[in-house]
């Protein structure tokens, strides 16, 4: 049975004017789509060069450079890339003059027909994303993986049914203009972060509660208990409300306790498995686990998250272990770009460890990483834009305790800072790279900088 919202939007899209602004990896699989279905698209990007998965189409438009928003009132509709802020004049006006205001993800969910659930927050948004993906995997259902991770969407919304599942990973750029009903959403936990890209940390959390405010009496919205924010957006949801905790119980939800995870989903309390047998280390991801859970359990029965669980090693770049050489393990965590991601990977190990740390500043603030750094690290190696804050947490912390402060040692690039690690470590030891910090001073995303750090750990001889 075909789409009926699809067909409408086909019929409907013939002929009418889309700017598509930013034409990266999410936007070329939609402007191909558009364009074959008849819309008159206009590509718009700062960069000036035309990517060549484009450059096999007709009836396209560019607008390219500097001026690459001028005219966008023209359009019948706007579809942002989630790095575009929405609050440019630009935009604004073009809005303002009755323009719609849009994304491909936007799109995507308002046309499927899918169960769609998606997942937020400053951390875990990805391991909890991939580990609610498998469990319903596990269990026999099909699943499309898309938003932050996966891959774009809505160019595979005419294949994909009412009886599928699409599970997304969404950013506070994406969720700043989302304002669709999302079946069954999770807040992971807020603390602040992209701060060089929100006004404030106000709107930060704003565009984060865009998640579930499309929703209606039948959503399933999963907050952490452990998190004053998160727990306070109860009291304004419009469906049921499942809590994760691992502090507490629960009455609704999923959590830790002795050592176990139970389950209060059904309304009767449930074990699904000992915390032990989860792969994954450390608490952070036993939160991770019991998110996802509390979002399909429901959906999938209890064994098909224990087998996940328990089988499951990690995403890459996230506390992964690169290699263990001449008796150290070197660990990847690239994807900690914020103080709260590198806190919890710290809280991983059970003892003191090598710290690699820094990079890009998003204008967050660092001192709450002091009593961290004190209690689990052994020597800090600061490398990019955000070492002197850091640096500063640290020197801080001492001050207060009346103690000494860690050995610290500070380098301009990573592959000095990786070789003085090499140096000072010695059989027994654990080297992280957790940034704490974006990756755009020196690299493109966390991903190449993750890759590169790899690199240089597997050269060793």
């Amino acid at each position: 049975m075909s789409n009926l919202k699809v067909e409408e939007f086909k019929k409907n899209i013939k002929g009418k004017k889309v700017s598509v602004i930013g034409m990266g990896i999410s936007n070329i699989p939609a402007i191909r789509y558009l364009n074959k279905l008849g819309a008159n698209v206009i590509g718009r990007d700062k960069n000036h060069d035309i990517p060549k998965e484009l450059l096999d189409l007709d009836n396209i438009e560019y607008v390219l450079g500097e001026n690459y928003l001028e005219g966008l009132e023209d359009s019948d509709y706007i579809l942002r890339s989630p790095g575009v802020r929405p609050f440019t004049p630009e935009i604004q006006k073009a809005v303002q003059m009755g323009v719609k205001l849009t994304s491909e993800m936007e799109l995507f969910i308002h046309l499927t027909d899918a169960t769609v659930i998606a997942i937020t927050g400053s951390d875990g948004k990805t391991t909890t994303t991939t580990l609610t993906s498998l469990f319903l995997k596990e269990s026999g259902k099909r699943v499309y993986v898309g938003g932050n991770i996966g891959t774009p969407l809505l160019d595979k919304v005419e294949e994909i049914t009412k009886d599928d599942y699409v599970v997304l990973e969404l950013s506070s750029f994406q969720l700043m203009t989302m304002d669709e009903k999302i079946d069954r959403a999770a807040i992971t936990n807020i603390s602040p972060n992209h701060l060089d890209y929100h006004r404030s940390y106000e709107e930060y959390i704003q565009a984060k509660t865009n998640i579930f405010n499309g929703q209606d009496s039948s959503g399933i919205l999963v907050l952490n208990e452990d998190n004053e924010l998160t727990r306070n957006f109860a009291s304004r949801a419009k469906g049921k409300v499942r809590m994760f905790s691992i502090e507490k119980e629960t009455k609704c939800g999923v959590y830790y306790k002795d050592g176990q995870i139970f389950s209060t989903v059904e309304g009767k309390k449930e074990k699904i498995m000992d915390a032990k047998d989860i792969k994954l280390v450390g608490m952070h991801n036993v939160a991770n686990v019991c998110t996802a859970a509390s979002l399909v359990i429901d959906i999938t029965g209890k064994e098909a998250i224990k087998s996940v669980a328990m089988a499951f090693g990690g995403v890459e770049h996230r506390m992964e272990l690169v290699r263990e050489f001449n008796g150290v393990k070197w660990y990847n965590d690239s994807i900690a770009s914020s103080p709260t991601r590198t806190i919890a990977g710290l809280k991983s190990f059970n003892q003191k460890i090598i710290l690699i740390a820094g990079g890009y500043d998003k204008h967050i603030p660092y001192d709450v990483m002091g009593p961290y750094l004190m209690d689990k690290v052994k020597l800090l190696i600061l490398v990019g834009t955000t070492s002197e804050k850091i640096k500063k947490a640290a020197e801080d912390e001492a001050k207060k305790r009346d103690e000494k402060t860690m050995p610290m040692a500070q380098f301009e690039n990573l592959k000095d800072a990786v070789e003085y690690a090499k140096s000072n470590s010695k059989p027994g030891d654990i080297v992280a790279m957790s940034p704490a910090s974006a990756s755009f001073d020196l690299y493109k995303n966390f991903e190449e900088r993750g890759n590169y750090f790899k690199e240089l750990v597997n050269s060793f001889k």
